[in-house]
């Protein structure tokens, strides 16, 4: 795909977050119907139109896929949409490589993954704990691993933790922010957006151990 269309795509990719999160909030279910679908693979092209990484297209595929299943008010779409994000997570982790991250940022996301399984778990249903805790593990190493490029891709694997940590306490029944479903759909639009822009654009090594410097993002 030409990069002349990268900038349409992104400006697209935008519009349909508004779109979705105006519908969020004020409720015509076709607005978010209609909206929802259209996210990641908008992103997707911006990646391909950037020539990005296929495992980055791979990824914004796969949430693409849970998007759409998440759409159905079931427990079995719930849990085939977990699957497609997780997917998603084995993709990002394969794309990060094997660089070292941080030990710092390790201990605190080990401890936050820990903390929270540990409380919500008496909250979730029986039958979701286990899945979800697994999909927590995965999705926390993903977010620590984002590190690796830098800090858009950083900010992005954070915001797609509390994205999903919002999902999870809904499901638990602690108390919400108002209008929960907004700051869910925020966050993650968010986090893919940032995670993308890190892959296209990623950190590289300053002249100092450990140091990194971020590119200009070119859109």
């Amino acid at each position: 795909m030409s990069g002349r269309y990268a900038r349409p795509l992104l400006v697209a990719f935008l519009v349909a977050c508004a779109v979705d999160l105006v519908g969020v909030l004020t409720g015509p279910d076709w607005l978010q119907l209609g909206a929802k679908p259209l996210l990641m693979p908008l992103l997707a092209g911006y990646a391909l139109a950037r020539r990005g990484p296929r495992l980055l297209i791979a990824a914004l595929l796969c949430g693409w896929a849970g998007d759409v299943l998440l759409l159905a008010d079931s427990d079995l779409a719930f849990l085939v949409g977990m699957a497609g994000f997780a997917a998603g997570h084995v993709c990002y982790l394969v794309l990060f490589g094997r660089a070292r991250g941080a030990l710092l940022p390790a201990l605190a996301y080990a401890v936050v993954l820990t903390v929270f399984v540990a409380l919500l778990w008496d909250g979730l249903p029986a039958g979701l704990r286990v899945p979800m805790a697994g999909y927590s593990l995965l999705l926390t190493a993903m977010a620590y691993r984002s590190g690796v490029l830098g800090r858009y891709a950083a900010a992005g694997g954070a915001l797609f933790l509390l994205s999903d940590a919002l999902i999870a306490t809904g499901i638990a029944d602690w108390p919400q922010l108002p209008a929960p479903g907004f700051w869910v759909m925020l966050t993650y639009v968010a986090a893919q957006l940032l995670l993308t822009l890190g892959v296209l654009a990623p950190a590289r090594e300053d002249a100092g151990p450990g140091a990194y410097r971020e590119r200009s993002i070119s859109i």
